[in-house]
């Protein structure tokens, strides 16, 4: 398992009864985790006095209850030098996923080692996490999503990062269709990320459906890469896509580029025991 374990600004601070206890900064949360299906005593003062719950709907969705929280607030990724800004919206999220840092770290050494210019292209960038480590680090990247408002945020968040000026472009399309037309195009990149949703909705209407759209979304971007490839980073957080699913399809799909494939769980240490919550999985093909 690949552990996010550099941060200083986040932490998991225990886990029960289907709910995560969190410090974002100076904030504590407490938000719904379906991974979480234990029953442990809740000791941690934190859990009777969080900034704010987020509490599921047995009829689907939920709602915050705040109770001193700020509209927006920031924290800091202090080993890549970035710096997001936090707000709670629909469907308990935050606008920041902290585990994918242990992928961050890792793209961001290979980008800094690779020893020449570096185009990435990132799809459903979402708030731009993965985009901004990719710059920091010294690459160019494409970010592409289909929601402006998701967009608007991560170039705040890249202002945040003074990385305002950073040679990024920013997309807002439709995903699949942005690759078929950059295939059209004869655009070429050396590293490729990807981070579906489940289920999602384009900005037209189209519907998303990462069980059938994956594979062949990984199959087109295949046509993308440069004849020198760096990286090709897959991220899931679909319970039907083990990691060793997401080795099958990247060793099948890059089998011409000679790489090697890993995949493994993502995790967030959990400060209150020690132990580790499992937050998805990764696959990783590089050179």
């Amino acid at each position: 398992m690949w552990i996010a374990e550099n941060w200083k600004d986040y932490e998991v601070l225990d886990t029960s009864k289907g709910e995560k206890l969190e410090r974002w900064g100076d904030y504590t949360l407490v938000r719904p985790d379906p991974q979480v299906i234990w029953d442990t005593p809740k000791t941690l003062r934190g859990w009777k006095r969080p900034n704010a719950h987020y509490h599921r709907s047995k009829r689907g969705g939920g709602e915050w209850e705040f109770f001193d929280l700020p509209e927006q607030w920031s924290i800091h990724y202090q080993k890549l030098g970035l710096t997001f800004q936090l707000k709670p919206f629909s469907f308990k999220h935050t606008g920041l996923f902290p585990e994918q840092a242990t992928n961050w770290d890792w793209f961001s050494e290979k980008i800094k080692k690779a020893g020449r210019p570096i185009k990435v292209l990132n799809l459903f960038a979402y708030t731009g996490g993965a985009t901004l480590a990719a710059a920091a680090a010294g690459a160019s990247v494409t970010h592409v999503d289909a929601s402006k408002g998701m967009v608007t945020w991560a170039k705040e968040n890249a202002r945040s990062s003074r990385l305002g000026d950073a040679p990024i472009r920013w997309i807002v399309d439709d995903c699949v269709k942005f690759v078929e037309r950059e295939i059209r195009r004869g655009n070429h990149y050396d590293a490729i990320i990807m981070d579906p949703p489940s289920y999602g909705r384009g900005p037209k209407g189209e519907i998303w459906k990462i069980e059938e759209a994956i594979h062949p979304l990984i199959k087109l971007c295949a046509k993308l890469l440069s004849d020198k490839p760096l990286f090709f980073l897959v991220n899931s957080y679909t319970t039907g896509l083990a990691p060793a699913v997401l080795t099958y399809m990247l060793t099948t799909e890059l089998a011409a580029f000679h790489g090697h494939v890993d995949s493994q769980e993502v995790g967030l240490p959990v400060s209150g025991n020690g132990l580790v919550l499992p937050c998805g999985a990764s696959g990783r093909w590089e050179i």
